[in-house]
């Protein structure tokens, strides 16, 4: 895997490379501004730009803005979000842009390697990894709820896929059988209107309507 590193932090960005190459994953360019990501997303194309939100020159929102403009740059560029807040407005512009491989990760909540690893690889291939807080701030926005169809049952699931959990971890998580999550997710791509494909594929579009339906 070949990723970009967009943090202005020197020692976290060098300890988030470190930790990469010690998985086998190449960083092909660390950087520190938000022309300089899009700069190197468009040079190198990655699998992965893991980008903080807050950088210079008024450490507000140019991370954010940033990883937008690359995925317009190159359509579908998987971006990981490392932040210590939610911006939400383009968050919500991110989240809900359309295509997979995004994800929105809150730093002080990222306790386990294990788990960050996981999201990391998880975003590069499409899918989607985001905090709960990110989710809940994301759908307390005043809008109406387009997935109103859904038992509450369905939402709490769909929320648990955004935050990329697997089947089995839902049905952990849930305290319920495996087979009861797949008729839950089935109901649930039935009920947003999802027609059979790539069931990866499914799920991505299924959580971006989640979060981005207007």
């Amino acid at each position: 895997m070949r990723v970009v590193i967009a943090e202005d932090a020197v020692l976290l960005r060098a300890g988030v490379e470190r930790l990469l190459a010690d998985e086998g994953t190449e960083t092909v360019a660390a950087v520190d501004t938000g022309d300089a990501l899009v700069g190197a997303v468009t040079e190198h194309k990655p699998d992965l730009a893991i980008v903080d939100v807050r950088m210079p020159p008024t450490f507000t929102d140019e991370g954010l803005r940033a990883a937008l403009a690359a995925r317009e740059a190159v359509p579908g560029a998987p971006v990981l979000v490392l932040s210590q807040y939610v911006e939400e407005s383009y968050a919500v512009e991110l989240l809900s842009g359309g295509a997979g491989g995004v994800g929105y990760l809150l730093k002080e909540r990222v306790a386990d390697v294990a788990d960050f690893l996981d999201a990391v690889r998880r975003v590069a291939r499409g899918g989607t990894a985001i905090d709960p807080e990110v989710i809940a701030q994301v759908m307390a926005r005043g809008r109406k709820n387009p997935l109103d169809a859904l038992t509450a049952r369905e939402s709490e699931v769909l929320g648990l896929m955004a935050q990329g959990l697997s089947n089995s971890a839902i049905a952990a998580t849930l305290v319920v059988s495996h087979g009861a999550v797949e008729k839950h997710i089935g109901n649930i791509f039935a009920k947003l209107g999802l027609e059979a494909s790539a069931e990866e594929h499914r799920r991505v579009r299924a959580v971006l309507t989640y979060l981005g339906r207007p």
